[in-house]
């Protein structure tokens, strides 16, 4: 069944209220969430909404939460989520990051303190949508990460986005994680009992796991296993996915005293870490030719003679420009074993289920 994006998002405000965030943060979060839904990102949409349901009930996500400055120059500024929703926190940072870079050609916010804030990309968007250059990473709680030539996970996907303004062009986004996949991507090829492709989840043995339910077992427990760094395997150059994830880490968490999700203690607050980062082009070139020669540049790549001629040459950001142009239309397919969770999600929350055709 698919199901109008509008509609999820009035599903996932509707929760968010019933747990208690007030109605611009569940406002928020829920826009940022439907955009995850929009552009194809399943892993980071509605499907989330469990695991913020027990984040909640084991005191790890506190709904009231404001977010708060902590210290701040014309440049940067160092944000305090209080321990709740990502979201909120990340657009409020990344705006600010955005009037810094108005105001004085860069800007740089960091938020300590949260939780997960969906798809990074819709944060270097916003900037992007202000003219600017946008530049964002995330930690995250989830330790699931084998270091290249590791038996056991230490990082988390500790994902970055990176949007730039062109003219005529929408803008340029790379959204990626540092992991060869999400999480949640794996649970989603189970909520489908699709197998997984090899190379995405690896045993102690460093055996490819191919089946998304004993994957997820890998990627629940605390044993050995766990999801491959970008590229896979020592062969396929794993290490440099291995070495963008320290930097992702080094940049969201030890910059702003976020906690490293591997020593963080059981029972311990989530406390993931984010870093924005604004750039006016500007403030570096006053001809205003940066959207012009970005035009030029994309131009040049998706004019790119294929080595298929059914598989044209893309950039970065095309494949979720074309997903959010089919599901605005059509709407977006969810697995049953999700709405089925979902429906009982809503129980609990003592709130209308809106993801069915009476609904």
């Amino acid at each position: 069944m698919r199901v109008p994006v509008t509609t999820l998002e009035e599903q996932t405000r509707t929760v968010l209220r019933a747990w208690g965030l007030a109605e611009e943060p569940a406002r928020t979060a829920a826009v940022a969430v439907g955009y995850a839904d929009r552009a194809g990102i399943d892993s980071h949409g509605i499907s989330m909404l469990p695991t913020y349901e027990r984040l909640l009930h084991r005191g790890h996500l506190v709904p009231g939460a404001r977010t708060t400055t902590v210290r701040e120059t014309a440049v940067t500024a160092l944000l305090d989520a209080g321990g709740g929703l990502g979201h909120p926190a990340a657009v409020a940072a990344v705006r600010l990051a955005g009037d810094k870079a108005a105001a004085e050609g860069v800007g740089v916010v960091s938020v300590r303190n949260s939780s997960h804030f969906g798809a990074a990309g819709h944060y270097a968007t916003l900037a992007a949508d202000r003219g600017l250059i946008g530049l964002v990473t995330t930690s995250a709680r989830t330790v699931s990460v084998v270091p290249t030539r590791a038996a056991v996970p230490r990082l988390s996907t500790n994902p970055l986005a990176f949007a730039a303004p062109a003219r005529r062009n929408r803008p340029f986004l790379l959204d990626m994680s540092t992991s060869t996949v999400a999480v949640n991507k794996v649970r989603v090829h189970g909520y489908a009992d699709r197998p997984l492709p090899p190379g995405w989840v690896l045993d102690g043995d460093g055996t490819a796991v191919r089946d998304p339910h004993d994957a997820a077992a890998v990627l629940a427990g605390p044993g050995p296993g766990g999801l491959t760094p970008l590229g896979g395997t020592p062969e396929m150059s794993s290490h440099k996915g291995y070495g963008l994830g320290v930097v992702v880490q080094v940049l969201s968490a030890t910059l702003c005293g976020a906690a490293l999700a591997a020593t963080r203690a059981a029972g311990d607050r989530v406390d993931v870490g984010h870093f924005f980062l604004a750039l006016d082009p500007a403030a570096f070139r006053g001809d205003g030719g940066f959207p012009d020669d970005l035009d030029e540049l994309l131009d040049l790549l998706r004019a790119t003679p294929p080595a298929d001629p059914d598989l044209p040459v893309l950039v970065p950001g095309d494949p979720e420009a074309v997903a959010r142009e089919q599901r605005e239309r059509n709407g977006v397919a969810l697995p049953p074993a999700l709405l089925g969770q979902l429906r009982e999600l809503c129980g609990r929350a003592g709130v209308p289920f809106l993801l069915d055709a009476d609904g």
